[in-house]
């Protein structure tokens, strides 16, 4: 046998490698291993993976298509600060499609989903009771997901996911703080209430709210962020004064 490949065995070999690598670095960005701002080293991870450089330039490249990463000429591949701005706008998009996703699952819902939902609901105030923010923070994305997934239109799903990765991020500085935990888990409990009784309506409303409470989170956290930032940059010059004179 000819140990030389097809062309386009070749090409369809390399492509799903890269796909491989990029859903491997994707997992690692989402779940919080690469920080906003990291560089991604493209000699590392192609060392990391076993594999060659060419598949984890292209992972690279998809990537940044889904909005994770920056390419910045000359510097290297950056994690994604996302912006605040952007991400409030990211919060008004979701909102209107949840509310969309809402109001059809009240009507179209079946048992069996309801019941994966409720499974759902139930491992969150379970991961609440331990403080486990981390679990939280998987349980509540596959949560979501599953109920855009439920409303079975595929372009508003695909178009839901590439949202919800970009704002990953700040989503996961939400939940950070533990006394917030209860609050999102009560959140959707009623959300999984107003589906099972029927209520369009409420349960547009309930989702739509759930996403608005979460941006006005965002907000607040960027603000306390921000201002701790300044209160260290004051403190420096007068800690400096301090030490100096207890000399």
């Amino acid at each position: 046998m000819n140990a030389l490949l097809h062309p386009t065995i070749a090409l369809l070999q390399s492509s799903s490698l890269a796909n491989v690598v990029q859903q491997e670095i994707e997992k690692a960005i989402l779940q919080g291993e690469y920080a906003p701002g990291s560089k991604l080293i493209e000699a590392t991870l192609a060392q990391q993976m076993g594999v060659s450089r060419g598949p984890v330039r292209e992972a690279f490249r998809m990537l940044e298509e889904a909005g994770l990463v920056r390419n910045e000429k000359n510097r290297g591949v950056f994690v994604r600060d996302i912006p605040i701005m952007e991400a409030v706008e990211i919060f008004d998009l979701r909102a209107a499609m949840d509310e969309l996703v809402g109001r059809k699952l009240a009507t179209d819902v079946t048992p069996a989903q309801l019941k994966e939902l409720k499974g759902l609901v139930d491992s969150m105030e379970k991961a609440v009771k331990t403080n486990d923010a981390y679990n939280y923070h998987l349980l509540n994305l596959k949560f979501h997901d599953r109920l855009v997934e439920m409303a079975g239109n595929s372009k508003l799903t695909a178009i839901y996911r590439k949202l919800i990765k970009e704002l990953s991020l700040f989503r996961r500085l939400n939940l950070a703080d533990s006394w917030l935990l209860p609050i999102s888990a009560g959140e959707h409990r009623q959300i999984i209430k107003a589906i099972a009784a029927g209520d369009a309506q409420a349960a547009g409303r309930a989702m739509f709210d759930h996403v608005m409470d979460s941006k006005k989170r965002t907000i607040e956290n960027d603000l306390r962020r921000q201002s701790r930032a300044k209160d260290r940059e004051a403190a420096g010059p007068a800690a400096k004064v301090i030490r100096a004179h207890s000399k």
